[in-house]
């Protein structure tokens, strides 16, 4: 395709729909791009009759033109853009993801088979979309707070922060809101001679221990510099030892999370706050 489909969104007429409906048009404002939304649906008897397939046609056409008639009553000037396809939810949202900037879904059914990701049309989503995913979750964007919370991003040091927190810096200053960063540092096991060891006394493993954190303080202060001078948001640094979804999930009054994610798998971390995230979670690969 020549443009881009701007956010897309997965829209079946249910709340959770009706939720990722709400936080796509916001998307949508904030990045000034048009609005797609995809409404998927099978014929689920096999060979059946010509008016009873088109019966069923017309009903998922209803819904989806619906779903796009609330989104230009509630918005202005956006430039929604129906889609209605005839197969897999997810077959379509992993091609549509090709062309769009972002992708938003609701996560029904997701809190069952997070930890297997076959089955659920987010999870698959989530991980095999090409570009960013929200899973709108907990407590959504409906309502609105009058005083929102701030975006938290989780990153690690294997090269792949940077993505994360280009997103969760864009929709921290799009939101208004400040952004959190946490990282997660390991201390490895004390070796010697290739044999593991314990620590010759507590003082020793006292100040290992503290080595550590100073050298992942440090780590993370250095990643954070340029986005701290170029960014336009406030943004708050913190370490932890060793859980990274507990130290994200302790932000309880968070907007958004924002995790990152290979192509194709989830990492314990972006399956856990998928499944227990108090709020919508980002998924950036």
């Amino acid at each position: 395709m020549d443009e881009t489909l701007g956010v897309v969104v997965a829209y079946d007429g249910s709340d959770h729909a009706m939720q990722a409906l709400d936080w796509a048009m916001d998307e949508a404002e904030f990045r000034r791009l048009p609005l797609t939304l995809c409404h998927a649906w099978q014929w689920p008897y096999g060979d059946g009759d010509q008016a009873a397939r088109d019966s069923l046609r017309s009903a998922a056409q209803h819904v989806l033109w619906h779903g796009a008639d609330c989104a230009r009553a509630s918005t202005s000037g956006l430039d929604v853009r129906p889609d209605l396809y005839e197969g897999s939810a997810t077959d379509r949202l992993e091609s549509l993801s090709t062309d769009a900037e972002l992708l938003v879904v609701g996560s029904r059914g997701l809190g069952a088979v997070a930890r297997a990701v076959v089955g659920s049309v987010a999870a698959h989503t989530a991980a095999h979309a090409h570009c960013p995913v929200i899973v709108v979750r907990g407590r959504g964007s409906v309502p609105r707070s009058s005083h929102p919370g701030p975006v938290v991003a989780g990153v690690t040091d294997d090269g792949k922060a940077e993505a994360v927190l280009a997103f969760a810096c864009e929709e921290a200053r799009a939101r208004s809101v400040p952004l959190i960063v946490i990282h997660a540092w390991t201390q490895p096991p004390v070796t010697w001679g290739g044999m593991t060891v314990p620590a010759l006394n507590p003082l020793d493993a006292q100040h290992v221990t503290e080595n550590w954190r100073q050298a992942a303080e440090n780590w993370l202060a250095d990643l954070l510099l340029p986005w701290r001078k170029k960014a336009h948001v406030t943004i708050e640094a913190r370490v932890t030892q060793p859980r990274a979804d507990d130290a994200l999930n302790s932000v309880s009054d968070a907007t958004l999370m924002v995790v990152g994610c290979p192509q194709g798998r989830f990492g314990s971390v972006t399956a856990s706050m998928l499944r227990r995230s108090p709020c919508p979670v980002a998924v950036v690969r």
